[in-house]
């Protein structure tokens, strides 16, 4: 039913739809692959702590139609800390010796673009110029409930996976279309 809806979300947008789509479902914290409308994989995810919200600086996971257009950390190793989209090198045990609960920014990024001017881009309410990303977590212990500040969490094994079984395609262009539903 998601995935007619982010096909419904294309039509009308006028966005073509591609092979590769993601789906999210915040009340479920689950996120599935499809690939040309066949179930690929589902992932348990961990989305915001704050209720979804398209807004700059409330710090909830957007909801609408996105595509995928950055794939940062090919060839990183499972656990490795990103800082503003760079890999520090390090894995994320050396990290929480200083700071033992923060949520990281591991292994592999999938950065998003919203595609509803006024919804989810543009504006106060753009998802790319907040830094919203799918991107893997130190704490997979919390994945299936919210544990975020906006983004969509996954295990480090299976952001891996998500990340090398979408398409290279030069940064800008989409690689996949993302529904993130909020009901």
């Amino acid at each position: 039913m998601l995935l007619a809806e982010l096909k419904r979300k294309c039509e009308m947008l006028k966005i073509p739809a591609l092979p590769d789509a993601l789906v999210a479902s915040i009340p479920a914290q689950r996120l599935w692959h499809f690939r040309d409308d066949t179930l690929v994989a589902e992932y348990a995810i961990s989305s915001s702590r704050a209720t979804p919200s398209c807004i700059r600086d409330s710090l909830g996971t957007p909801d609408g139609l996105f595509s995928v257009i950055e794939k940062i950390g090919d060839g990183a190793p499972s656990g490795t800390v990103f800082k503003a989209r760079v890999s520090t090198g390090m894995h994320f045990s050396e990290f929480l010796k200083n700071a033992p609960d923060e949520n990281l920014i591991t292994s592999r990024i999938l950065r998003i673009q919203g595609e509803e001017d006024g919804h989810n881009r543009g504006g106060d309410c753009d998802t790319y110029a907040r830094f919203v990303y799918i991107h893997g977590t130190n704490q997979e212990h919390k994945l299936g409930m919210p544990n975020s500040h906006g983004c969509l969490l996954l295990g480090n094994a299976d952001i891996i996976r998500l990340f090398d079984a979408l398409p290279a395609t030069p940064d800008g262009t989409p690689c996949a279309r993302l529904l993130i539903a909020k009901a």
